[in-house]
């Protein structure tokens, strides 16, 4: 279902919530750190910089995502494109630590909702995928509970559902035309609010700092805006639909975003509100 190419066109503007959450991780020396949800893994190898002495485990239930994330592993030190520079030098040429990143970093298929946190990890981080999983908040307690004293556990959501984007996608996905193709079609779910997340976390026994921010992406190009859910909350409505009627439904959306979403001179603006929880078990 996920295209990485596609989600990728965005890389800069996707990543920023990440750096910024992980901003508020303090973990010094974890042994084992694991990103779920990890994507095309260019954040995944991120966090391997950040902690040059620690193994990094990513899952992700998109074998096109871990693919390509095994492939980034795989031609690391090449200076090829996809790596991130805001890594150490030593550590992007797979030297951080004294030990070649891939002997540090690993990818593996598997849903964020069925993982078994075994061995314990010391920092947990989940950076735009809990929107996915209908009752999320059902499994911080029981990721909490797999931390040691001082382990950390990190995720961002997108929570700009009420907006225009998701509005429309909402509307066009049950209307009479498209109602009849899409029934079942799973879309992204709802994030909880801040205080959700600080109360759900602080009852598992942690200290909590829990926000929100609302990044104003100025972006580029022509249909920025459908260009940007076609890597993300369209996937699932692409993927139920063959080819010819796929095609219909991005041109209706694309239309109506256009509107919602006037580009100017110098570009279009997308405001997205992400909300963070970072939580240090106690």
């Amino acid at each position: 279902m996920w295209d990485p190419a596609q989600y990728l066109q965005f890389a800069d503007e996707r990543s920023r919530p990440f750096f910024d959450l992980l901003d508020r991780v303090r973990a010094e020396s974890p042994g084992l750190v694991v990103d779920l949800g990890c994507g095309p893994g260019q954040l995944t190898l991120a966090l391997a910089s950040r902690w040059p002495d620690a193994r990094v485990r990513g899952i992700d239930s998109s074998a096109e995502m871990i693919e390509r994330a095994s492939a980034l592993l795989r031609g690391h030190g090449d200076n090829g494109p996809g790596q991130d520079d805001r890594a150490p030098r030593s550590d992007r040429d797979g030297q951080g630590g004294g030990d070649p990143l891939r002997s540090r970093v690993s990818f593996e298929l598997g849903e964020v909702e069925r993982w078994q946190p075994d061995p314990p990890p010391d920092v947990i981080v989940s950076n735009a995928v809990l929107q996915w999983v209908p009752g999320h908040l059902d499994l911080l307690p029981r990721w909490a509970a797999a931390l040691p004293a001082g382990g950390w556990l990190a995720l961002q959501v997108p929570g700009n559902f009420d907006q225009p984007s998701h509005a429309i996608l909402r509307e066009l996905a049950g209307s009479d035309r498209w109602r009849p193709l899409l029934a079942g079609v799973r879309l992204s779910r709802q994030a909880a609010d801040p205080g959700e997340y600080l109360d759900v976390l602080a009852r598992a026994g942690c200290d909590v700092d829990a926000w929100e921010t609302t990044y104003l992406h100025v972006l580029q190009g022509e249909d920025p805006v459908l260009n940007w859910y076609r890597g993300s909350g369209l996937r699932p409505v692409l993927a139920a639909l063959p080819a010819p009627a796929a095609a219909g439904f991005l041109a209706d959306y694309g239309q109506r975003v256009r509107e919602a979403y006037p580009a100017t001179r110098y570009g279009t603006v997308l405001p997205f509100r992400r909300v963070f929880a970072a939580a240090r078990k106690r």
